[in-house]
């Protein structure tokens, strides 16, 4: 049964008060994520915004315990956790790797694909801001194409953004799924299902962000609402190979038609300066992943 207001656990893991930007989607997801996990978790990460949320020692608004990893080691870290919960014998307890797309597509990506051949127990969440925010809004991997950054200051980048989860389904993982920031309770009901199956399981979090993309703090949950609607980004599962829309994404190939990608775009000042051509390269792209995930989903 599909997770809504009424079932949601009530406690809270991610407190009041921390660093992070007014209408932050990282605190959102982050938040839905440790009530799936019910704080019974030991969390690692790198540097990055979440290194942000959680705080500084002694001070932290987050109730679960934490090891900070240098950038290029999440994959590494976890798999150093599961092996010392092994020796103690408290293997049951889950290893959560947290990561920015910058930690994950780019500086983080060998120590991960490593510890997935490996067949690493632990739950990865890339929590997908589509930059390095932490840093000044450098480009990455993930950064699209024609997106204004700190290293593309004028045009905009001139590439395409490699498409992760596609790279750790290739792994041949039990799990991996999509979600968005702005649909919390499918993420929710995404980690839950994560946290019952055993070895690697990759999740894919978009997380809209208000200072590097250009648009108003109060407006987070609209603009993640946006990528959905528009197929920017897809909800979905693949669960042993099995495909499956999720949460909106679902409801939009079973009643309607994607809203134009240009009504996504033209909400962000990042991409102020983008072409025509651009736009119809990026409405191409999207068509493009679209479909391929609808036809995906009717071989199910």
């Amino acid at each position: 049964m599909p997770t809504n207001a009424v079932n949601l656990t009530e406690k809270e893991y991610l407190l009041p008060g921390n660093r992070v930007c007014p209408g932050c989607a990282l605190s959102l997801a982050y938040r839905h994520i440790l009530k799936a996990l019910e704080g019974q978790v030991i969390v690692t990460v790198p540097a990055s915004c979440l290194t942000v949320l959680h705080g500084m020692y002694p001070v932290t608004s987050v109730s679960v315990p934490c090891v900070n990893t240098p950038f290029a080691s999440t994959g590494a870290s976890a798999t150093g956790l599961v092996a010392g919960l092994k020796a103690l014998g408290r293997e049951n307890l889950p290893v959560l790797a947290s990561a920015g797309d910058g930690g994950t597509h780019d500086i983080g990506i060998q120590a991960l694909s490593g510890a997935t051949e490996r067949q690493g127990n632990f739950i990865y969440i890339c929590y997908d801001n589509e930059g390095y925010m932490n840093t000044g809004n450098q480009r990455s991997g993930s950064t699209p194409l024609g997106a204004i950054s700190g290293t593309t200051p004028i045009l905009g980048k001139q590439q395409n953004p490699k498409d992760m989860t596609a790279i750790m389904e290739a792994h041949g993982i039990p799990y991996v799924a999509a979600a968005n920031a702005a649909y919390p309770l499918d993420l929710y009901d995404k980690v839950r299902k994560a946290r019952g199956i055993k070895g690697t399981r990759f999740m894919h979090v978009f997380t809209p962000c208000p200072p590097g993309w250009r648009f108003p703090f109060s407006d987070t949950i609209r603009i993640g609402e946006l990528a959905v609607q528009t197929g920017w980004n897809i909800l979905y599962e693949v669960e042993n190979g099995d495909f499956r829309l999720t949460s909106a994404s679902e409801s939009i190939a079973l009643k309607g038609h994607l809203r134009p990608v240009r009504d996504f775009l033209m909400e962000q000042g990042r991409f102020k300066n983008l072409t025509e051509a651009q736009i119809e390269e990026l409405q191409e792209r999207v068509n493009a992943r679209w479909q391929h995930c609808l036809d995906r989903a009717a071989k199910q």
